[in-house]
C-alpha cells in the first residue's frame, strides 16, 4: 500500500451531511465583496485549497480581511476594500508595485482575476502550478491584443506578466470558451469609467456559472443587462456595495451524495436551496430522468435507489457532474453517452481520460469519445487499486462507486479533495463507510 493512499471496504452509507458551501459562489462572495470600499460579511464558507488561494490573490487588489469568525466547521468573514475609492483619483489604479499573484491550482482565481491588472500602474504577473500552467489562455490574450496592452509569457501558457489598463470596449468572444474569462471581465468592468459590452460569437456553454456572477454582482449592488442571450452590457462607474452573503450549499458536492443514494445507499442533504441558478442543479433532472427518485423532506433532499435505466446527458451546462455521472450510467440497464464534454481534458486532470481509466480497472465498461464517453451498465464494480490523477472529482468519485464494488478499493492521491472538499473523507467515514490505511484523511 502507497503511503498517500487510502483503503475503502465496501458498505453502506446512510445518514446525514451538510454540503459544503457552493465553491463557485464563494469566489464570487469573495471577490465582490473585496472589491467593495465598503464592510461585508460572507458567511458560510470552508477553507478549501481554491477558497484560500483567492482569498490570498484578493489581498493583493486590496481586500483586508476585518474580522473572522469560526461558526462549527464553517467561517464567517468580514471583509472591506478602503483602496477602492482612490480609484478615479488614482487614474484606477491602486497598486503601484510589480506583484506577483500566485494563483496555486485554481482556475477560477487566475481567470476571474486576470482583468483585475488594470488595478496597477506595474507590471503584475499572475503564475500557479500543476496544471494550470498547461490550461489555455489565448482567449485573454487575444483580449490583450486587441487593445495593445504588453503582455509577456511563455509560448501562452504560465507565468504571464501584464502592464497596462484594460479600456472600456466592444468585446466579442466565443461563448463555447471557459465562462471564466467572462466572468473576470463582468467583475472588473463596472469599476471602469464608461460602458462595455462583451457579445458573444457562439451560443454560451456553462451559462449556469455566468447567471451566478450577474446574480452575485447584483446582490453586492452591481447591475449587468441582457439585451438578449448572446450580449452582456455593463455600465461603468459602479460600486460594489456593502452587504452580508450567505453562500449556498453546493451542488457539484451535493451530486456524489446525490448519486450514492441512487446506488443504494442513504443519505440526507442538508443545506440545499431547492430552486438554484447553479448549472450542477441539473443532477436532480439527470437522476429523475434515468429514473431515480429525489424525495426533498423537511430535513433536506435525497436520493433514493430505483431500477435506473439509460439517458445521454448533454454535459456543455455542467461538466463537474461527469465524472460523478460516469458512475451513476455505470449501473444503468444499457448504453448511455455523456457528449459535449470536450471542455473535461484541460481540468484538473483530463476528466475524460482519468474516469474512464480507473473505472475501468474497477470492471466498468467506459468507452472514451473525442467529446464525451459511452457507457455500458454494469451490475457492480470490482475491487481495485486506482488513481486519482490529483483531481478532486475523480477521488470523490470512485469512493462513491467503492459502495457498490464486490471488494476493497485501494485509492491513491485521496488527498485531491483538499481542492474543494476537505472534509470529504471525514463525512464519508460518518456515514458508515469504512475506510482505513496509513495515511490520515481526516485532516486534509
Amino acid at each position: 500500500m502507497k503511503t498517500n493512499s487510502i483503503i475503502i471496504e465496501p458498505h453502506k452509507l446512510s445518514g446525514t451531511v451538510n454540503v459544503p458551501p457552493s465553491k463557485s459562489l464563494s469566489h464570487r462572495g469573495i471577490m465582490c465583496a473585496g472589491l467593495s470600499e465598503y464592510v461585508s460579511i460572507v458567511e458560510n464558507l470552508i477553507y478549501s485549497d481554491d477558497i484560500i488561494t483567492t482569498i490570498e490573490a484578493m489581498k493583493h487588489f486590496g481586500m483586508q480581511v476585518l474580522n473572522e469568525e469560526k461558526v462549527g466547521e464553517r467561517y464567517r468573514l468580514t471583509l472591506q476594500n478602503k483602496a477602492i475609492t482612490k480609484l478615479k483619483a488614482q487614474d484606477y489604479k491602486i497598486i503601484s508595485e510589480p506583484t506577483t499573484v500566485h494563483c496555486s491550482e485554481s482556475g477560477t482565481t487566475i481567470r476571474f482575476l486576470m482583468p483585475f491588472f488594470t488595478l496597477s500602474s506595474a507590471p503584475m504577473t499572475f503564475t500557479g502550478k500543476g496544471r494550470l500552467g498547461e490550461r489555455p489562455y489565448e482567449t485573454f490574450y487575444k483580449l490583450l491584443r486587441n487593445q495593445n496592452i504588453p503582455y509577456e509569457t511563455t509560448e501562452g501558457l504560465l507565468p504571464v506578466t501584464i502592464t497596462g489598463t484594460l479600456k472600456p470596449d466592444h468585446f466579442q468572444m466565443a461563448g463555447n470558451v471557459s465562462s471564466q474569462f467572462i466572468s473576470g471581465l463582468m467583475l472588473i468592468l463596472p469599476l471602469l469609467g464608461e460602458t462595455s459590452k462583451i457579445e458573444l460569437t457562439t451560443p454560451l456553454e456553462s451559462k449556469g456559472y455566468v447567471d451566478l456572477t450577474i446574480d452575485t454582482s447584483r446582490q453586492f449592488g452591481v447591475s449587468v443587462e441582457m439585451p438578449d442571450p448572446q450580449t452582456f452590457v455593463i455600465k461603468g462607474n459602479q460600486h460594489y456595495k456593502g452587504t452580508t452573503y450567505a453562500v449556498e450549499g453546493d451542488y457539484s458536492q451535493a451530486a456524489f451524495w446525490l448519486v450514492a443514494g441512487s446506488l443504494g445507499n442513504e443519505v440526507m442533504l442538508e443545506g440545499m436551496q431547492k430552486t438554484s441558478l447553479q448549472g450542477d442543479h441539473a443532477i436532480l433532472e439527470i437522476v429523475e430522468r434515468l429514473g431515480g427518485k429525489i424525495t426533498w423532506q423537511t430535513e433536506g433532499v435525497m436520493a433514493t435507489p430505483s431500477d435506473l435505466s439509460t439517458v445521454i446527458v448533454d454535459a456543455s451546462q455542467c461538466p463537474d457532474l461527469v465524472p460523478v455521472l460516469t458512475v451513476l450510467l455505470s449501473m444503468g440497464s444499457g448504453t448511455s453517452e455523456i457528449i459535449n464534454a470536450g471542455r473535461l481534458r484541460i481540468k484538473e486532470s483530463d476528466r475524460l481520460k482519468a474516469i474512464c481509466t480507473e473505472l475501468n480497472k474497477m470492471g466498468g465498461q467506459v468507452e472514451e469519445l473525442e467529446e464525451g464517453l459511452r457507457v455500458n451498465g454494469v451490475k457492480g464494480f470490482k475491487g481495485a487499486v486506482v488513481d486519482s490523477w490529483n483531481d478532486h472529482r475523480i477521488a470523490m468519485a470512485l469512493a462513491i462507486a467503492a459502495t457498490r464494488a464486490d471488494g476493497p478499493v485501494e485509492i491513491t492521491g485521496f488527498e485531491a479533495v483538499k481542492k474543494s472538499y476537505p472534509m470529504f473523507w471525514v463525512d464519508y467515514e460518518k456515514l458508515g463507510g469504512v475506510i482505513h490505511g496509513e495515511s490520515d484523511w481526516r485532516n486534509l
